[in-house]
């Protein structure tokens, strides 16, 4: 199951960038592209699974946002919205440059206010 490794980088990735703050996070928020294959629930499972071998992150809060498939049309010039895969659009031009769906990214880290 690929989402294990994902939820472990997320982990490996967030001791990197917070390492003073890491053990105080509270909720991670991730966005993820239809394209990505990223599935929330299994992303879920996986992230409750690592917890319980990291017990200072049982309380930690995942959510996952589930970001639609945008595409470019060149000939109008503007982003549109890719609904059952069809990557035409509302012009009837077909487009094939995704510019939303692929990605999966940590959106924002919430951490415990520290006492004054």
């Amino acid at each position: 199951m690929h989402e294990t490794g994902i939820v472990q980088e997320i982990f490996e990735t967030l001791q990197q960038e917070y390492p003073d703050r890491y053990k105080s996070i509270v909720k991670i928020q991730l966005e993820a592209g239809l394209l990505s294959n990223i599935q929330p629930i299994l992303i879920q499972n996986a992230f409750e699974a690592y917890v319980i071998d990291e017990p200072q992150f049982a309380e930690v809060e995942l959510e996952v946002k589930v970001l639609p498939i945008h595409a470019f049309c060149h000939n109008c010039q503007e982003a549109f919205e890719v609904v059952f895969h069809r990557f035409v659009c509302t012009c009837g031009t077909p487009s094939s440059q995704v510019i939303q769906g692929e990605e999966l990214r940590i959106s924002q880290v919430i951490f415990k206010k520290e006492a004054i």
